[in-house]
């Protein structure tokens, strides 16, 4: 039987940073995972030099980067642990950085070195404080117990453990060739814990194979766009790149707005955002005999406006030969594209999982659930950050307020 203050299951951000600051504060933490590996959603995240966080987050009005059945559930634990605070870690270990745009900030050479600051940080335990790891170590089972004082019992793949508290920091179904797994879902479940469906958020966007043939030569191009969904006070818009792919469309655009988007329900395309493209088209016919598909190339990658104007022939004239009613209903089509998506790429190119263990059976400010004892953080729980660098906050955000709260509750043994 292993004894420990505190068994983490999952080796992730969460769960690497949370059995960290838990030791430095004084705890014996075991860190388990079924994989051998560690934080290897860090590793492949941004390209391989991880967007570890975002300076543009509003702690105060956490609803306009987060989502989920209670966005404001996480106001208490990213007030309490900032985006400056974690880049303040960052740079204590000498980690160089840059922002590439709306406030993403990522490591100027490689995530590993993230990895390795997340694993010092676990090394660096104070007051009796520690973390072992097993990996590759799997739970199979978790039980408490109230006698003779409260605890947890967990059979593992190497080994029977005792432990005081339980922390589930197990992240989503996304990417499951990484070792992506429902087990968070399930013990929750166990615990008579409510869990809000699971479903792939920034995730590329599918759509029927005939209705997408004429799109699928497309495959590869890239452009600014806005793209909206939802209507009144539920719409949703987004300002990004839009990238078409063979079965559909993807880019941070598509990612962003499918966190939000329903199935059934339609997204409209601005493919010339800041443009009246009506009124651009009408002066270029007065002053050109070029091609329309010529004239369009000066707003528009060629290979998306020859695509388009092969969809009705009276746009496949010259300039002057194209009625005026025409250029108008290609205006109308090109900034405001209606295309209903059949589907998504699912899980395995989804950056995150939406849903989660619901929150209204956590504590906001411990994480700890009505199961007492038992934690959950990071992406297991029902709050979904947008792209750029809001998740992996969240992540640091919950796993501090875990651990402030466990060293709080608990004394060593």
């Amino acid at each position: 039987m292993h004894d420990t203050d505190v068994l983490m299951v999952g080796a992730g951000a969460a769960g690497l940073f949370c059995a960290g600051v838990a030791a430095q504060l004084g705890l014996k933490v075991l860190l388990i995972d079924h994989s051998a590996k560690v934080a290897e959603k860090i590793r492949i995240s941004g390209g391989g030099r991880s967007n570890f966080t975002n300076r543009d987050i509003d702690v105060r009005a956490p609803h306009r980067h987060f989502l989920g059945e209670n966005p404001q559930f996480c106001r208490s634990a990213l007030s309490r642990y900032t985006p400056a605070d974690f880049i303040a870690l960052v740079q204590r270990h000498g980690i160089a950085f840059h922002e590439k745009h709306k406030g993403q900030l990522f490591c100027d050479h490689s995530a590993e070195e993230l990895i390795q600051m997340l694993l010092k940080e676990c090394a660096a335990g104070a007051n009796g404080g520690s973390v072992t790891r097993w990996q590759p170590c799997g739970l199979k089972a978790l039980r408490h117990h109230d006698s003779p004082e409260p605890h947890y019992e967990a059979d593992t793949d190497q080994g029977t453990v005792r432990s005081r508290a339980v922390v589930v920091a197990t992240g989503g179904l996304s990417i499951p060739q990484i070792g992506a797994s429902d087990l968070g879902y399930r013990l929750a479940t166990q615990f008579g814990l409510r869990v809000v469906t699971p479903r792939p958020a920034l995730v590329p966007l599918t759509f029927d194979g005939q209705a997408w043939a004429s799109f699928a030569p497309l495959a590869g191009l890239s452009l600014p766009v806005t793209v909206t969904t939802g209507a009144k006070k539920n719409r949703t818009a987004f300002d990004e790149d839009l990238l078409f792919t063979h079965r559909g469309l993807s880019g941070p655009a598509v990612l962003q707005i499918s966190s939000y988007w329903q199935p059934g329900q339609a997204l409209s395309v601005d493919l010339a955002p800041g443009i009246d493209l009506s009124q651009a088209l009408l002066e270029a016919k007065q002053q050109s005999r070029r091609l329309l598909a010529n004239a369009l190339a000066t707003w528009f990658p060629t290979r998306l406006a020859d695509t388009w104007v092969q969809r009705d022939p009276e746009w496949q004239r010259p300039l002057p030969d194209t009625p005026d009613r025409a250029l108008n209903r290609l205006a109308e089509q090109l900034s405001q594209w209606q295309i209903t998506p059949t589907g998504t790429e699912g899980y395995k190119k989804a950056e995150v999982t939406a849903g989660g263990v619901d929150t209204r059976d956590l504590s906001q400010q411990t994480l700890e659930s009505r199961q007492p004892g038992l934690y959950f953080i990071g992406e297991v729980v029902d709050i979904t950050g947008w792209l750029g660098g809001y998740n992996f906050q969240w992540a640091w955000s919950s796993a501090h307020a875990c651990a402030q709260a466990l060293a709080s509750r608990l004394k060593p043994l």
